[in-house]
């Protein structure tokens, strides 16, 4: 069987990192001077409101961060963009792909159509759509994380905390998809059909048409449906996702669009947890990667829609309203089967069973108005954003019980060997009729605001905050009724950047979040919100015409009033109904503190690349880690670089995707057997390369983790653990119209 992979010296990759990722701005800056009159090349623009460099691996502007329109550069936080060229070189398909391959965010991958995105040592607990936010709760995700990227033009990613924009969540990061819109005047559109390892087909139509002769109105249209096996047994694929667009200008100052998504996902023989990790003896196992504990009948059932409109109307002065409306439902039907415990090295015995099958629906509305513009005071022009977000959400689950015949109580039957278990031979149970298991509302409404003061020609501060109304109410079969209500929760938000010169700023910011938790204290009290605070400073640079951006950042995050289970009691007695409980204590002082550096843009004519590393230390405030199982060093690169000359038509590409060592310990193990679980750091080479026959058509191969690693791709302290994809390719005919 493969090994698991041998460590990287951490202290040569990081000082290799720095370096290069330092060095590549100034590399091309040298070159071009060398050159003299050399001239760079044409800058295609697309007709974006924020800018987007066409074939480019950084883009012009975003508002992500904050409200208002600004540079990468002016922004006084850590942003990192995915564009349409990066996900094109790479072959992405799905939000996880996404969060592999961007500076400082990780990917906890704990089951195989379920995981958890990570920053700066935690979660992050929300996703954004056109910068509104979009809330799971983990436990309960359906798909969130699998979803496909073929209706969205990039990815944004904001590290550090976000409560300015996204009201409650964690101090970590916030991840915005960006639609794709209808832009385009002209019939246009490109056609990709794909093929790979374990049967991978996948087939997608992106097609943007006027809709008027004036091409005053303007529609796009995105299909695509991928279907394949695993590497995992009995583990199957079936994904459709479809979007339509139509946007129409409102007279010469207004735009209004409008549009529907539908993200549909069919998985069959889908895992519920992980492979057990070591032996009742304690000895590691090194399963083959194509082990299971799922079976052909379980999957995760679900489905997305999302119907969303946008009025945005500019007026003569600069100033810009803003209203957005969304209506958004998730729906997801499962049939599970876990297995947990510890099995005998000899026999494969000590592997309990439980099927799980769990209806849910998630329907989620937003309401907001924006305003943004310029005004002037003390002699100079500065800009300003107000707006207001109203959200609800409700969650609802039902479960079925399952019966399985000729079993005591109808129980799920113990595996008697995993060693040589076959998930085909184990029965399907009879499911029971739906009965409620747990339901909540959660409201939010948000009163923004901000300004971006001009100092001095070089200096900008911005100050802002957010006051936020939550809400949220809920209980279930085995939770009691609770509610939690916070009136003004206040997230102050502040930054300065002052610009060294055209090319470099220093930049400095704090920034806050809130986290409500439904956990209570010893006299019976709700605990009160988590508070998470960011202080980030650091550097930026902006070279050859905007097409290269680069940041070093240093930053610090405490975490304030988490809630640490400090003992049980008895509510109502030993004679009352209620069983004991635990109460919490709101702890103080984790902290979070780090560096990272982020290159991405075309390097020199024809040389796209993005280099991110990222390094940080996470401690509770008794000094020991907290969320080991998040690694604290990763690297993000990829390079493509467009020959030259007689070669112009192939273009190549690489990089490598790089873990340092996470740990975590496991409950589950004997008395006097050590219960580490880890994983050593680990380097994932991706290769590209692609031709283009004419303007039109043009095929292009992927190879991921082409050595081939054998790695983990998760691991909890429950005995259990997932594994990485082994080397897999891919061949997409792409055709342009």
């Amino acid at each position: 069987m493969d090994k698991l992979v041998r460590p990287v010296g951490h202290l040569h990759l990081t000082t290799l990192t720095v370096c290069v990722g330092l060095a590549l701005p100034l590399l091309a800056q040298a070159q071009s001077t060398d050159a003299g009159t050399t001239s760079m090349p044409q800058v295609q623009v697309q007709a974006q409101k924020l800018g987007d460099a066409v074939g480019s691996y950084t883009i012009g502007r975003t508002r992500t961060a904050t409200p208002l329109d600004m540079s990468l550069r002016d922004t006084p936080q850590s942003v990192s963009v995915i564009t349409q060229q990066r996900i094109e070189d790479q072959g992405l398909l799905t939000i996880t792909d996404v969060a592999n391959n961007v500076t400082g965010v990780s990917v906890n991958q704990y089951e195989t159509h379920r995981a958890s995105f990570t920053a700066r040592g935690f979660e992050v607990t929300n996703l954004q759509i056109d910068n509104i936010p979009t809330t799971w709760d983990a436990a309960w995700s359906a798909g969130e994380v699998l979803g496909s990227l073929a209706l969205y033009d990039r990815v944004e990613v904001v590290r550090g905390a976000t409560g300015l924009m996204t009201g409650a969540g964690t101090p970590s990061a916030a991840l915005n998809l960006v639609r794709k819109r209808a832009f385009s005047k002209k019939l246009d559109g490109t056609i990709e059909a794909t093929v790979g390892r374990w049967d991978k087909r996948r087939i997608m139509a992106d097609v943007s048409t006027p809709l008027n002769a004036s091409g005053s109105i303007r529609g796009r249209a995105v299909a695509e449906y991928s279907a394949g096996d695993s590497w995992v047994q009995y583990l199957e694929n079936k994904d459709r996702t479809i979007y339509a667009t139509v946007e129409a200008d409102i007279g010469r100052d207004g735009t209004f669009s409008t549009g529907f998504s539908r993200q549909k996902m069919s998985p069959r023989g889908s895992m519920w947890g992980g492979l057990p990790y070591r032996y009742s003896d304690g000895s590691i196992i090194d399963w083959d990667r194509s082990k299971t504990t799922g079976t052909p009948w379980t999957g995760y059932e679900n489905q997305y829609d999302n119907f969303f409109a946008d009025y945005e109307h500019r007026y003569a002065n600069g100033w810009n309203l803003r209203l957005t409306y969304t209506d958004a439902t998730r729906d997801g039907d499962s049939h599970l089967l876990y297995l947990s415990g510890v099995p005998d090295r000899v026999t494969g015995a000590g592997l309990g069973a439980f099927a799980g099958s769990y209806v849910i629906q998630t329907k989620q509305k937003d309401l907001g108005v924006h305003a943004s513009g310029p005004f002037s005071a003390f002699g100079r022009q500065h800009e300003a954003a107000f707006g207001y977000l109203h959200a609800k959400t409700d969650f609802h689950s039902n479960n079925r019980l399952a019966s399985f015949a000729g079993e005591p109580d109808g129980a799920a039957p113990v595996v008697r060997d995993f060693n040589n278990w076959n998930p085909a031979s184990y029965p399907a149970p009879v499911w029971g009729q739906q009965a409620r298991y747990e339901t909540s509302e959660t409201k939010q409404q948000g009163l923004y605001g901000m300004a971006r003061f001009s100092v001095t020609n070089d200096l900008k501060a911005i100050i802002g905050a957010r006051v936020t109304k939550y809400e949220k109410q809920g209980g279930g079969q085995w939770q009691d009724p609770y509610s939690l209500k916070y009136d003004n929760e206040i997230t102050p938000y502040a930054g300065l950047v002052f610009d060294l010169n055209d090319t470099y700023s220093l930049y400095a910011s704090h920034t806050s979040i809130f986290e409500p938790q439904n956990l209570k204290d010893f006299a019976g009290n709700m605990l009160d919100p988590i508070e998470g605070k960011a202080n980030e400073a650091g550097i930026k640079g902006e070279f050859f015409d905007r097409r290269v951006n680069a940041s070093l950042a240093v930053f610090h995050l405490k975490q304030d009033n988490l809630g640490q289970v400090a003992g049980r009691l008895d509510r109502d007695g030993d004679a009352g109904p209620l069983l004991p409980e635990d109460y919490y204590r709101a702890a103080q002082g984790a902290t979070s503190k780090g560096i990272e550096l982020d290159v991405s843009g075309e390097i020199v004519s024809g040389l796209n690349a993005s280099v991110g590393y990222a390094i940080f230390r996470a401690k509770d405030a008794t000094g020991v880690d907290f969320n080991s199982i998040y690694p604290r060093k990763t690297l993000r690169a990829f390079a493509s670089y467009r020959l030259p000359g007689q070669w112009n038509k192939l273009t190549v590409g690489g990089g490598v995707n790089w873990e340092g060592s996470t740990y975590t310990t496991d409950g589950t193990v004997a008395p006097g057997i050590d219960g580490r679980m880890e994983q050593e750091s680990y380097a994932l080479v991706n290769l590209m390369a692609r031709y283009e026959f004419n303007k039109q058509l043009s095929a292009q191969l992927n190879v991921n983790n082409a050595t081939d690693k054998k790695t983990f791709a998760m691991f909890a302290a429950y005995n259990q653990f997932t594994y990485g994809a082994p080397r897999n390719t891919s061949l997409t005919l792409r055709y342009r119209f």
